[in-house]
């Protein structure tokens, strides 16, 4: 038996990098399928495993070692089942276009919230920089000082500028990173900037939809040529929280947790109760609409149609 690192998921069959740098193609041993019946996935890119070597050439995933974080999201909007999207994740990078698609604040806090939810560092890329109007560049500068003001690092460039992404390779070296972010926000040209000779297919955006096409369609941990791990994954359209209740969802959002336990009762949702110090900093202008508004759209059933101007009028 020899351990290894899970570098891509195909179904029923897994290619895993052993710690002697071989690659091999290994199957799930019939015990770990069982372990995991609430994800759709039981083993994932990222994860340290035990292979064994059944036969010549045939190897099965004996043992998967406890992951010390995750990201994790719902697998569709109405299923209970919940899909892993990678593990052991030391940062992981959202990429944000303005234009072509447009991608919405509620997407990028659900990729935050995770985040801290399992001590994740995040960083933010605002890509296509080239495209944008004044008008984008208005909105850019505007999100940009919401997450930055935060202590979210923002990086402002055009993935078609050699020289403009050349800082970036720093970021991803020695560290096991991973990409998110919707389709058609540019991961497959980042990776085919940190791994030169990867090819990674590249498209365009649907003229009638203005949204990206699904060209990654599994989840796949690339070695970097400077060492460390960069994680590319579908792109989503949606990103559902899981295993985050609404009395801790609060607790997430670094700026309103400066505030929280300020408020007059524990139990405060953050709503419409007196003396609530989040509503306060919000009416200060310490907390962005736009992040609280990501709040309120992240409350289940009965919070989902609160929302700041209702409560303001």
């Amino acid at each position: 038996m020899q351990k290894g690192i899970i570098l891509k998921s195909l179904g029923q069959v897994y290619d895993v990098l052993t710690e002697k740098g071989d690659k091999v193609s290994c199957t799930l041993k019939g015990n770990l399928r069982m372990k995991s019946i609430s994800t759709t996935n039981p083993a994932v890119v990222g994860d340290s495993v035990i292979i064994d070597e059944v036969s010549p050439g045939e190897y099965v995933i004996a043992d998967i070692a406890p992951r010390k974080n995750y990201i994790i999201r719902k697998s569709k909007k109405l299923s209970k089942q919940f899909q892993i999207i990678a593990s052991n994740i030391d940062r992981v990078f959202i990429l944000v276009t303005i234009t072509h698609p447009k991608t919405q604040n509620t997407f990028i806090d659900r990729i935050l919230i995770t985040a801290e939810a399992y001590d994740i560092e995040a960083h933010l890329i605002f890509n296509k920089t080239d495209l944008y109007s004044e008008k984008n560049k208005a909105d850019a500068r505007e999100r940009i000082e919401v997450y930055d003001t935060i202590g979210y690092p923002c990086h402002s460039l055009s993935l078609l500028d050699d020289k403009q992404v050349a800082s970036l390779k720093n970021l991803f070296a020695n560290k096991v990173s991973l990409l998110c972010g919707m389709s058609g926000t540019g991961k497959s040209t980042l990776i085919n900037y940190l791994v030169p000779g990867v090819n990674r297919k590249t498209g365009n955006i649907s003229k009638a939809h203005k949204k990206g096409m699904h060209l990654t369609t599994f989840s796949e941990m690339i070695p970097l040529p400077q060492g460390g791990f960069v994680a590319d994954t579908p792109g989503v359209q949606e990103f559902g929280l899981v295993d985050i209740s609404k009395y801790e969802l609060s607790h997430y959002f670094r700026e309103m947790n400066l505030y929280r336990n300020k408020c007059k009762f524990n139990s405060c949702m953050h709503i419409n109760e007196p003396g609530c110090a989040v509503l306060q900093a919000l009416e200060e202008g310490k907390i962005a609409v736009s992040r609280y508004e990501s709040y309120l759209s992240m409350l289940v059933n009965e919070a989902a149609e609160v929302s700041y101007e209702s409560r303001s009028n």
